[in-house]
């Protein structure tokens, strides 16, 4: 049985350090806020965001910033350019177009950057995969294709997909082969594309609130063919909404990070009113808990926050597109600290760290 952990009986909480990254007032591609940043380390050694800029009529595009550090504390950034754009058939609707939110983990194991990001083309947003050496050039591996398992009775690709991101090391599978683990968080409504279908979850689904799923993708097969870690199977729930901040749904943040007690993953609950699955919201409250996965076994929960480790109770993260808003997308470590990155009311990208509490 999972343990529901208090903010302060969970090992580690969370602490400001203040605001990173706001829009240009005279850039167009950030009329609309800078956002949910992806993270890694660059050839350089120098610590990049690849944040999310918003244009004018919410097309997103996918940013590239160096991050200034004084005293090992991160306390800006140096813009530099663009890595991502909607380009593809598959990024740009009739009324929509962006790559959005990404999350972004380097995997020794191949040697690579992968980025999972949001294609939001003409069927709505669904995850995509990219890869790069650099940060700075991208490969497309293309929207994610889900394995089909006749007993779980559910074709994944049919659905909307966000919050997706990879572990850092290779674990051994529930089926016994080692596999590159990664989250994902489906959501059953079918409305927004299918008006009159509604929510048409798996028959054995009796929970249809958004949730985090976990699926593997075979590193031998990674190795032949680098297109596989586009190619998603053995899905299983991981873990769904229980807490009261996760009234509404939740979903992952950054990529895990190994800890004594097994995997620690960030994620953000959501409370309030939602107005439709796709529209920008103005009725709710993102915050972000934290879980602790079993090493050997990433699929169990071991403990997780039953509060809150970060609510939105800054000016910054209270007003802004999507008020009331705290969304971890990133973690970095810097001179031993580790420090995370999250969307601000979807305009501003604020930084944390990650404090271990006394024993």
């Amino acid at each position: 049985m999972t343990d529901a952990l208090a903010a302060a009986d969970f090992p580690y909480a969370l602490e400001r350090v203040g605001l990173l990254m706001t829009p240009l007032a005279d850039d167009p591609f950030e009329a609309e806020g800078v956002l949910n940043p992806g993270s890694g380390r660059g050839p350089d050694g120098e610590l990049y965001l690849l944040p999310r800029l918003v244009a004018t009529g919410n097309v997103s595009r996918i940013g590239i910033a160096r991050v200034v550090v004084e005293d090992g504390v991160p306390v800006g950034v140096e813009r530099q350019g663009i890595v991502l754009e909607p380009e593809r058939t598959w990024e740009v609707g009739a009324q929509n177009a962006g790559v959005e939110d990404p999350r972004t983990t380097f995997l020794p194991a191949i040697g690579l950057h992968v980025m999972t990001y949001v294609a939001y083309g003409p069927l709505g947003p669904h995850t995509a995969v990219a890869v790069s050496e650099d940060l700075r050039e991208w490969r497309r591996l293309g929207p994610v294709r889900f394995g089909y398992d006749d007993a779980l009775d559910v074709d994944l690709g049919l659905y909307f997909n966000k919050d997706c991101v990879f572990f850092p090391e290779p674990v051994v599978g529930p089926d016994g082969i080692e596999s590159i683990a990664v989250l994902q968080r489906p959501v059953w409504d079918l409305s927004e594309i299918r008006p009159g279908e509604g929510v048409h979850p798996p028959s054995w689904v009796e929970d249809t609130r958004p949730s985090i799923w976990i699926s593997f993708v075979h590193l031998d097969r990674v190795r032949e063919d680098i297109g596989a870690l586009a190619e998603w199977r053995g899905h299983r729930v991981l873990a769904g909404p229980e807490m009261p901040f996760e009234e509404l749904k939740i979903g992952a943040g950054p990529a895990p990070i190994r800890v004594p007690e097994g995997w620690l993953l960030l994620h953000h609950g959501v409370t309030g009113e939602l107005v439709g699955s796709l529209a920008q919201q103005q009725n709710v409250n993102y915050a972000a808990g934290a879980m602790i996965l079993e090493a050997e076994r990433p699929w169990e929960v071991v403990s997780r926050t039953s509060e809150p480790l970060l609510s939105a109770d800054t000016e910054d993260e209270q007003s802004g597109i999507v008020p009331n808003v705290v969304f971890p997308t990133a973690m970095e470590e810097i001179d031993g600290v580790q420090y995370v990155f999250y969307g601000m009311a979807d305009s501003k990208i604020g930084v944390a760290k990650i404090v271990r509490r006394s024993a």
